[in-house]
């Protein structure tokens, strides 16, 4: 296990050195944010003072390098639009993001499964193609017309939720939260459906297709043949037997929302990381992009990591392969 885990930490931290030059050269490469920062009219003197004071005049790799030893030592560097430390700026907006993500993700998880497993348990059953319709309703339809009309039915016309904002948040250590209030939750119910919708379809048809194949194994039969129960044999056999791919897609799908929920977040006006990384995109804020894309990528390695262990744990044979 021990051997497992170390190979799996150096492959995470040469995909980081990686995706750190990528991400650098390519964002470096787009448009010049001085020219949106300084104003035309302003004197050659002080267009070239502020060029150095941010460290543009010297050459990319200079430029990188010197990123890449502050990154060491946690210093993703200041914000040009918001001039402050970009960790603490992205940390500011992440429990507002983290809360909406897990809510949405863990919804998703929490009615999708059983509805699939449901649903491929009695696969002929009037209710099993009931809800494999609605999870095709999920896929087709998309995220901002699911938005809007949520905005529009339970906002505007029935005005029973608020259409944006966050609403009233609690501090907890040292961090506001909106979960912890019936305000917050008011405001965190419709962008966390929108969210959830597509996650939700998705969680159903692996489920449904995964307990499908899972009636089918010997293990079931063996199951039904010692006398148990249909709940038991499905509680206990069914649900590990497809419990690894579920697991991939819950913890890809809570990376994935943390980092791109970019749509929901703009249309209920919710103040997270996705309004961040489109102001920052709109006024060229480069330490704040650079330092949000390589955060990505660092979430994603933690999560599959963390997926990895797990898989070793659920299947020791995976751990002994590995090391």
């Amino acid at each position: 296990m021990l051997g497992y885990f170390i190979q799996r930490c150096l492959q995470a931290i040469l995909v980081m050195l990686v995706m750190s030059v990528i991400v650098f050269v390519g964002v470096y490469a787009i448009g010049n944010p001085m020219e949106v920062l300084i104003p035309p009219d302003a004197p050659q003197d002080v267009r070239n003072f502020i060029i150095a004071r941010f460290g543009l005049d010297r050459p990319l790799w200079e430029q990188y390098l010197t990123f890449l030893g502050n990154v060491f030592v946690g210093d993703f560097g200041y914000s040009f639009v918001y001039n402050m430390p970009v960790l603490d700026l992205i940390l500011s907006r992440l429990p507002s993001t983290l809360e909406l993500a897990l809510t949405a993700v863990l919804g998703a998880a929490l009615i999708g499964v059983p509805l699939g497993v449901y649903a491929g348990y009695r696969p002929n059953a009037v209710s099993s193609h009931t809800i494999m319709s609605l999870s095709i309703l999920g896929f087709s339809v998309p995220t901002f017309w699911v938005g809007l009309i949520l905005i529009l039915t339970f906002a505007v016309s029935l005005g029973w939720l608020p259409a944006g904002g966050r609403g009233e948040t609690v501090t907890l250590w040292g961090v506001e939260w909106s979960f912890l209030t019936a305000n917050g939750w008011s405001h965190l119910f419709l962008p966390a459906i929108n969210l959830a919708l597509f996650k939700m379809a998705m969680m159903i048809r692996l489920a449904r297709a995964g307990t499908q194949e899972a009636m089918l194994t010997d293990t079931v039969k063996f199951a039904r043949a010692a006398g148990l129960s249909e709940a038991t044999i499905v509680l206990r056999h069914v649900l590990k037997l497809i419990s690894i791919p579920i697991i991939t897609v819950f913890g890809l799908e809570l990376g994935s929302t943390l980092a791109f929920a970019v749509v929901t977040e703009t249309i209920f006006s919710w103040p997270g990381l996705g309004k961040l990384i489109i102001d920052s995109i709109t006024n060229l804020d480069r330490p704040v992009m650079v330092a949000y894309l390589i955060l990505v990528a660092l979430l994603f390695m933690t999560i599959n990591l963390v997926i990895d262990l797990i898989y070793a744990a659920l299947d020791p044979r995976l751990s002994r392969g590995g090391a």
